[in-house]
Parts: C-alpha cells; structure tokens; sequence
C-alpha cells in the first residue's frame, strides 16, 4: 500500500503529540519537527490542516506550540486520513465493460473494510512504542 508522505508526517507528528498528552503541555514547533525528521515549514502546513480538523490546537507566541485537541483514545485513523488525504478513502473503479461491475464490487468491499479498519485504530495505538505494552482489561 502507498500513502502519502503527508499522511505519514501526519501520524508520526501526531503519535509524538501523543505521547506527551498527559502532562498537557505544548510541544514546540521545532521540537517536533526534529523529533521526527521533518521540514518545519511542510510540518506546519500539516498540523495546520489536523488544526482545522479538530485534532490538534495551537498556541501562539513564545511559549507557543501544538497539543492534541481530545485523547489519544478518542482520535481514530480514518480522521486522520481524513484530514489529510481523503482520497485515500474514495474508490475510483469503472464497472464497464461484462467483468466491470464483478471487478468494481472486489474494489468496493476492500475499499469498505479498510475504512471500517481505520475506524478501529486509535492514535493511542500508533503512539505506543514497541516496547511498550498494552493492556485489555
């Protein structure tokens, strides 16, 4: 699968924001961007679009930064695509032709069953480290 290289900056910005949810504190621009290997100037122009979304909330001036706007746990996947590359989430499969419509229903329950998968993921799972362990209770 191919996605966008927004759409990776986007979780990776957004797993670090994740992490330090708890203590409520910003997180400054140029932190994050050197946290995880992205230009400044395209990361704002991502937080900017999970902003508008509701994902994320800024706060200007010196002591400014980004946090996210709800939980971990309460941030699913598909927002995030949504967000930030929503044809992502749009199937553009012909049914012409005798197979078209055969071939176009494959596509469409695949297409389905992705969304209802990102529906399930929350950025409280992508932000876990690999060491870390998550419990069920």
């Amino acid at each position: 699968m191919r996605i966008s290289q927004k759409l990776e900056y986007a979780c990776r910005a957004l797993a670090q924001l994740a992490k330090r949810h708890d203590a409520k504190n910003v997180t400054r621009l140029d932190e994050l961007a050197q946290r995880e290997a992205i230009s400044a100037n395209f990361l704002v122009q991502i937080l900017n679009d999970l902003r508008r979304a509701g994902l994320v909330e800024s706060k200007r001036g010196k002591e400014g930064g980004y946090l996210l706007a709800k939980s971990p746990k309460q941030i699913r996947l598909a927002e995030i695509v949504e967000a930030i590359d929503p044809a992502l989430l749009t199937s553009s499969v012909s049914a012409e032709g005798e197979s078209g419509s055969s071939v176009a229903q494959c596509w469409q329950g695949l297409a389905k069953e992705f969304q209802q998968k990102l529906q399930h993921i929350t950025l409280e799972e992508i932000s876990l480290s690999q060491g870390d362990a998550m419990f069920y209770i």
